[in-house]
Order: structure tokens, then sequence, then C-alpha cells
């Protein structure tokens, strides 16, 4: 059985940068990538805020220079997904596909979170081409443009807001006849001038061509169909973390993210780090889940080197 002293889960900002550091910290890194190595960045086109790239970069680039500079500093990546995980003493057991026993020393889970789709045929055949789970993201692409967002709560209004003030035309798809959000947001919806809310209404179907998207197909609740002129289709109907795996030990909040200590990477499991989309609820960005990926492999070295 293989013995591993820092074990990385996740082949995302998080993961790559935690192997970064664990490597410059001689701590032999392995990293499995999962199913998807890179993470949601790699189904992303252009990313304008991440410093240090004037003119902005591929989601797929951007990651692949951070695959590489992991490996280029000595961290070992492979491919594979974990399908169990049992932290309840240390050296963790970790399976990998089914079949391939590890035991680590320390973990550092940075398996993200996926947002949340309506599991159109025509929202996947879209992604990346007008389709985006974050306006924070994606928005700077629809500067005077129309756009949909989806979602009734907190999230949605924030997206809608944030996207009022680059857009020339912001619809709110609401399945219900009320918001979820706060009473705060409601009102800052409510008095955007620019922001319409489609009250009572679900997507039907993304509409676009070899462009991208060009519209939204939206079904009232008493039958009516209708389509909107739409460039831009944001979904805001929340995420879900990629913790399951890990809930059994590592504590987490109602939505499943990970519950870190304090201004650091701890879980209640020593030995056990969270980098990334998976213990963060609020930002959820490429620069944040790098940072955080840093301080899982600082926190991680200064746990290996204390026992």
């Amino acid at each position: 059985m293989e013995k591993i002293e820092c074990l990385i889960i996740g082949g995302g900002p998080a993961g790559y940068t935690a192997a970064i550091y664990a490597s410059r910290a001689n701590l032999s890194p392995v990293l499995y990538e999962g199913m998807q190595p890179g993470g949601q960045l790699t189904t992303t086109t252009d990313i304008e805020n991440f410093p240090g790239f004037g003119n902005g970069i591929a989601g797929q680039s951007l990651m692949d220079a951070m695959r590489q500079q992991a490996e280029r500093l000595g961290a070992e990546l492979r491919r594979g997904s974990v399908t169990s995980a049992d932290l309840s003493s240390r050296p963790f057991r970790i399976v990998i596909d089914g079949d391939t026993e590890i035991l680590a020393e320390s973990l550092i889970i940075a398996t993200g979170a996926n947002a949340r789709y309506l599991g159109l045929e025509s929202e996947e055949k879209f992604k990346g081409m007008g389709v985006s789970a974050c306006a924070t993201c994606d928005g700077f692409f629809y500067r005077n443009r129309k756009v949909a967002v989806v979602g009734g709560g907190d999230t949605a209004c924030e997206e809608a807001s944030y996207l009022s003030k680059i857009c020339e035309k912001v619809y709110m798809i609401v399945r219900r006849d009320v918001l979820r959000a706060s009473v705060a947001m409601q009102e800052k919806v409510m008095d955007t001038p620019n922001i319409e809310i489609l009250w009572n209404c679900n997507t039907k179907e993304v509409l676009g061509d070899l462009s991208g998207v060009t519209g939204v197909r939206i079904e009232r609740k008493d039958g009516e169909t209708f389509d909107i002129a739409v460039d831009g289709f944001f979904l805001a109907i929340g995420h879900h973390p990629n913790s399951e795996l890990f809930s059994r030990w590592v504590r987490t909040d109602a939505n499943g993210y990970i519950i870190t200590e304090g201004k650091s990477s701890r879980t209640n499991v020593e030995g056990v780090f969270a980098a990334g989309d998976v213990q963060d609820p609020s930002y959820r960005q490429a620069v944040t889940a790098a940072a955080s990926g840093c301080m899982a492999a600082l926190d991680a070295e200064k746990f290996l080197n204390s026992r």
C-alpha cells in the first residue's frame, strides 16, 4: 500500500496552487485531478480578472500553466477520483477509482463546488458560449448587452444587480410570484430601472446559433410561451460543494461547505485541510481559490513539521 506525505484531491486552481507550494516545501505532494482536470475554469472562455494577465487568458490555458508549474516543481499529478475515504485515524485511508488504496499523512481537500444547472440540453450546448454560472467572472463580456439571470434568491439578486451596472438590460427569470431574497436585496433589484423581473416563469430552452446564445424561450405558469432576445444566460440557483465523501468526519455547514477554523484551512480533523470552492460559499473566484490553496499547503507543512 502506497504511503504519501501530502495528498491533494482536486485539480483546479486551489489544488494546483497547493501542489506548487507543497512541492517548494519538499512535501513530495501527490495530486489526484478528478474527472475534470483544471476544474470549472476549463469550461470558461477568457478570464479577464486573474492578476498578471492584462489581456486576459483562456481558462484552459491558465489551468494548463498552473498544472505545468506544479509538475516542474516536483508535484506528482495523477488522473483519478476518490471513491471512498476513511479519516477516522492517521494515516488517512483514501481509495482511488475503487481499487487503489493510499495512506496519507496529510490531506488537502480541493474538490470544488459545481454550479447547479437546470438540466436543459440547450443549456449544456451553449455552456461557455453565453451560458454561465458566474456573473463576476463573465459579466464583462456582456457590457452594454442584454442578459438573463435565473433565480429568485439573494445570489440571483446580487448577480442581477452586478450585471445591471454593466449591461443594457437584465431579465430575472423567477419561477414564483415572489423573490426569496432578503428584503434589502429585493428593494435593490426593484429600484434598478434596467432590471425586469419575469414572474411565474420557467426556462424552456436556451436559444442560439454558432456564435452562441441569442435568446431564451420562456414558459409562464399559465402555459403561455414567449422568447426574449439576450446574449448571456446566467444561472444563479446555487452551488453544490463536492464534500460528500468526507462529510462523515469533516464538519460542514447546512449547505455542505467544509468549515475551516478561523483564518486558516484547518478542518476539525487534525491533518486534514480544505481549500477552494469546497469551503468557500461566498467568493468562488479563481484568485481566492488559488490563495486558499497556498494557505492549505503552508498549514500542511506546519502540521507535518510539528509531528
